[in-house]
């Protein structure tokens, strides 16, 4: 029997769909699917055979667009935007029909007259991300437009996408802006009442690709020596790395993530030599503070950061008290392979991807057997446990939560004076364990050692959520995110919010679909769930999530019914 073959082809997919359809079916049912009959017929139509594009699937509330041309998809998507604000104006408010629109470039799978692939998965899931009236499109689409059409493109970083193994860059599309420039716009972040930086990723100067972690890891550690400072605000590293590979505008990343000053350097390995260069500047002036260049050997490599981190506090603070210094110079471990196998890890483990999570977690049992004490190794490990649950990428469950218990433990015990092992530990013990009382106290222990610790107050808002305490959680998760404001884990800070507002009664703000009367819109997340978890039922949701107050459960419980899980 021959062989079929697959048909790909390269095309910019056009994912579109209207924002509260659900409760504008509630509220008029013929209503609305007379108008949105009228809009896909006198504009929708229209404008893809204009733009040569092809309607490939109408799915109740939203359209699939395949188009040969990216130019041609971002064209339409503008004008339907357009158009549809349009016929809006004359409608009140609660009628009106607003789209949100995801638009990207990539390989597709042809089968039927239908579409498949990640390259549709992926306007979808950018779609799903934007908001109403907006268009978000993937970087592989901005390359292709950037200079042939008058818009704005805004860089909103690298989103974190269900299903998509690898973070897709996104910008947001602004049709009433300029052609673009290659710089980004952000709105700005106003500065803190204390002095501020970002340490921007070191540029990798050895010639030798496989030498990224080890720049990285430079970044990482001066960062966190920088944080352990009270009295400097400290943008996290889950932001400062979304300018990675890129040409960037100091004074653009000052406004941006709202910070006065901006570390840049550069570091080069070359055998056991060492070279660290870094230039501080003022964000709001560019003004250069201060630079200089660091050598030693490898063996000193923990002296070259503490060179550098004295030099940038020296530069914003010349009277700083030299005990803050020096407690900034602790460091969690003197073997210098451990401390290699730790950066590794670090790089493995902000991919977010299945086969990335194996090599991390190898990476951090590695680091801790070549140093027993190396309390921040076992918390990471831990935390790769609680990542592969959490995406369910494990065979058994229950030894694994064994397993991350174990070494969040460990890590707790051995890491009293550490930030990262602390905040690690108590994050698995709240999410893996369910021993909320015990992890939220090591989690609070950790913000009072480092409180510039950006995913310590995401872990806090977290596990205060579900202890009830919904005021002090959702000023955490604010916190959480102005220390990384274009962290693209920030859905994580956003989910801990919306824990809160839910355990608050507040459901539209939580946007919780089934207790807000979103029927629909619950009935079809439920769906994806079981999916994704077909094991769940009411009657085990007590092992599924660590929630502490009889009533909060009760109420999580309701809704989960409502959308349909079974009992």
């Amino acid at each position: 029997m021959a062989e079929v073959r697959v048909q790909r082809r390269l095309a910019a997919i056009l994912a579109a769909d209207v924002v509260g359809y659900s409760r504008l079916m509630e509220q008029d049912e013929a209503g609305t699917l007379a108008a949105l009959k009228g809009r896909r017929r006198e504009i929708v139509s229209p404008l893809v055979n204009e733009h040569n594009g092809r309607i490939i699937k109408v799915m109740g509330d939203g359209v699939l667009v395949e188009f040969a041309s990216a130019v041609d998809a971002v064209s339409c998507a503008v004008e339907m935007q357009k158009r549809f604000a349009e016929d809006n104006r004359s409608l009140p408010e609660e009628r009106r029909i607003i789209l949100r629109i995801g638009i990207n470039l990539g390989d597709i799978i042809v089968e039927n007259n239908d579409l498949y692939g990640d390259g549709v998965n992926i306007a979808a899931r950018l779609e799903a991300l934007a908001e109403p009236g907006g268009i978000y499109i993937s970087a592989k689409v901005y390359e292709e437009v950037r200079g042939k059409y008058a818009a704005r493109f805004e860089d909103i970083g690298e989103q974190v996408i269900k299903n998509i193994a690898r973070p897709i860059r996104t910008y947001r599309l602004r049709p009433d802006g300029p052609i673009d420039s290659s710089s980004p716009a952000r709105p700005p972040v106003s500065l803190p009442d204390k002095p501020s930086i970002a340490i921007l990723p070191f540029q990798n100067m050895s010639g030798d690709a496989e030498q990224e972690y080890f720049a990285d890891g430079m970044v990482e550690d001066i960062t966190t020596a920088l944080s352990r400072l009270r009295w400097l605000f400290v943008i996290a590293r889950n932001s400062s790395f979304t300018y990675k590979g890129r040409a960037v505008d100091v004074k653009q990343v000052g406004r941006e993530l709202g910070v006065r000053y901006v570390l840049e350097g550069s570091v080069r390995k070359s055998a056991d030599r060492v070279r660290i260069t870094g230039q501080l500047i003022d964000a709001t002036t560019g003004a250069h503070l201060w630079a200089d260049r660091f050598d030693g050997n490898l063996a000193n490599i923990f002296d070259l950061q503490d060179q550098v981190a004295t030099s940038v506090v020296g530069a914003i603070a010349p009277k700083l008290e030299q005990a803050e210094i020096e407690r900034a110079k602790r460091k969690p471990t003197e073997s210098l392979d451990a401390y290699d196998f730790f950066l590794r890890g670090m790089a493995a483990f902000h991919q977010f991807n299945k086969a990335a999570n194996i090599e991390a977690l190898a990476f951090f049992l590695r680091a801790s057997e070549l140093d027993p004490n190396f309390a921040p190794a076992y918390g990471m490990a831990a935390r790769c446990y609680l990542q592969r649950i959490g995406f369910g990428w494990v065979a058994d469950r229950q030894r694994e939560a064994a397993e991350a218990e174990k070494l969040a433990r460990r890590a707790a015990d051995l890491g009293k004076d550490d930030a990262v092992a602390l905040s690690a530990a108590g994050f698995v013990l709240v999410n893996v364990v369910g021993d909320l009382e015990y992890g939220d106290t090591l989690i609070d222990r950790a913000l009072a050692l480092n409180p510039n610790l950006a995913g310590g107050w995401h872990f806090s808002a977290l596990a205060k959520a579900f202890l009830g305490q919904t005021e002090v959680a959702i000023e955490r998760a604010s916190r959480a995110m102005r220390l990384s404001p274009q962290d693209p884990q920030q859905f994580g800070m956003k989910i801990a919010m919306a824990w809160a507002h839910f355990f608050a009664c507040r459901y539209e703000e939580a946007s919780s679909a089934a207790l807000a009367g979103k029927t629909e819109e619950a009935a079809k997340a439920m769906a994806r769930l079981r999916e994704l978890n077909p094991t769940l039922r009411v009657s085990n949701l007590k092992s599924f999530m660590p929630i502490y107050r009889a009533q909060d459960f009760e109420r999580w419980t309701e809704g989960l019914r409502k959308a349909g899980l079974p009992g």
